[in-house]
């Protein structure tokens, strides 16, 4: 009996848990959809671009709200065991509030690792291409920044000219080894400049070791400079924020590649807030998991649906805004971007600690 009622628990939470997925999924399709299409209205594509690829970015932007699905998967789980016989017959069995807790919770620690080990790896796949497949068609964009395994690429529209960029390494406002080509209307080669390095510190860089070759109606004039100093739509600020994106890259990729990672530009603390943060992520589980049953239980025992929902809205909405603070204070540099990513986790596990002891078992 105890075998069947252990899977009667864990297959109505897991699909609980399924089913809170596929809607925020549902969602996350309409509000994107949207987007993507406005990106390809001008280009000769088919509907099923955007569409696909609005299907393909979502599951990662998913595992970030991972968190408040539990947590609503878990309230929904136990209200509607709360507000059925299923409890009572649960507790005859031997089933406590807290063991009924505990397996649950349990199931969330181990649905997360599933996630960040299996899971992850396959949607950060999915992100590089939906990155790609956007690159292809960037052409028609003004301006688009992207960082690859070949470094950093860089396409804008200076005083009507198009202009790429490429530099093989960032070291704090220095890129290295930098090659710039301008093109006209048509993006026929007007120039191509190499430079050793470029000071990237201003909109204004500066080059060094310069080399230039222009080209005009199939003649080609070749000019050596020490320095040389352009215009462009990014500095070193606008440039370094792209190396805090890190959705195209699993928690794999991040710990097996950290020092590759490293040499190629990314800044440390933010290599360690993404890796801390994704290596949270089963414990933040367990823990939501372990508030929703502190609501449930004995908090909202003999409340009505309609401050169970609303109680569990603003509780989702806390939890988001103190994630956002803690965060917060690691790019003030008050708290380091590591510990930045364990704070809710600590903090939450301090009030689920004190709440799950004293479960209601009435």
């Amino acid at each position: 009996m105890n075998t069947i009622l252990l899977n009667y628990l864990l297959s109505n939470f897991l699909k609980k848990i399924f089913t809170v997925i596929l809607i925020f999924y549902s969602f996350g399709i309409i509000l994107n959809l949207f987007e993507e299409i406005e990106f390809f209205k001008n280009l000769d594509v088919s509907i099923l671009t955007p569409i696909t690829l609005t299907a393909l970015y979502i599951p990662n932007f998913l595992i970030k709200l991972l968190p408040f699905i539990i947590f609503i998967s878990s309230m929904w789980f136990l209200w509607r065991l709360r507000d059925s016989k299923d409890l009572l017959t649960l507790k005859v069995y031997g089933y406590s509030n807290f063991k009924i807790f505990f397996i649950l919770a349990f199931t969330s620690f181990i649905f997360g690792w599933i996630v960040l080990l299996a899971i992850n790896p396959i949607t950060s796949s999915m992100v590089k291409y939906y990155e790609q497949t956007k690159s292809k068609y960037s052409r028609d964009v003004d301006h688009l920044i992207v960082v690859n395994k070949n470094g950093l690429w860089i396409k804008e529209n200076v005083d009507k000219i198009n202009r790429i960029i490429s530099a093989d390494e960032t070291r704090s406002n220095i890129l290295k080894n930098v090659s710039i080509f301008n093109l006209d209307k048509n993006y026929d080669l007007l120039q191509k400049i190499h430079a050793s390095t470029a000071d990237i510190s201003k909109n204004e860089w500066i080059l060094n070791n310069v080399t230039i070759n222009s080209f005009n109606e199939g003649i080609t004039e070749k000019i050596f400079k020490d320095t040389l100093k352009i215009q462009s739509n990014y500095d070193y600020v606008k440039i370094t924020s792209l190396y805090r994106n890190f959705d195209a890259m699993s928690f794999l990729d991040l710990l097996l590649n950290y020092k590759d990672l490293q040499m190629k530009g990314y800044n440390k603390s933010y290599l360690d807030q993404n890796l801390n943060s994704l290596l949270s992520l089963p414990f933040f589980l367990f823990l939501m998991t372990g508030l929703a049953s502190i609501l449930t239980m004995n908090t909202l025992k003999r409340s009505n649906n309609l401050t169970f929902i609303v109680v569990g809205l603003i509780t989702c909405v806390t939890v988001y805004y103190f994630k956002d603070l803690s965060l917060a204070l690691g790019l003030a540099n008050r708290i380091s971007l590591s510990l930045a990513a364990w704070v809710p986790v600590v903090a939450i596990g301090l009030f689920t600690s004190i709440g799950v002891l004293q479960i209601n078992e009435k």
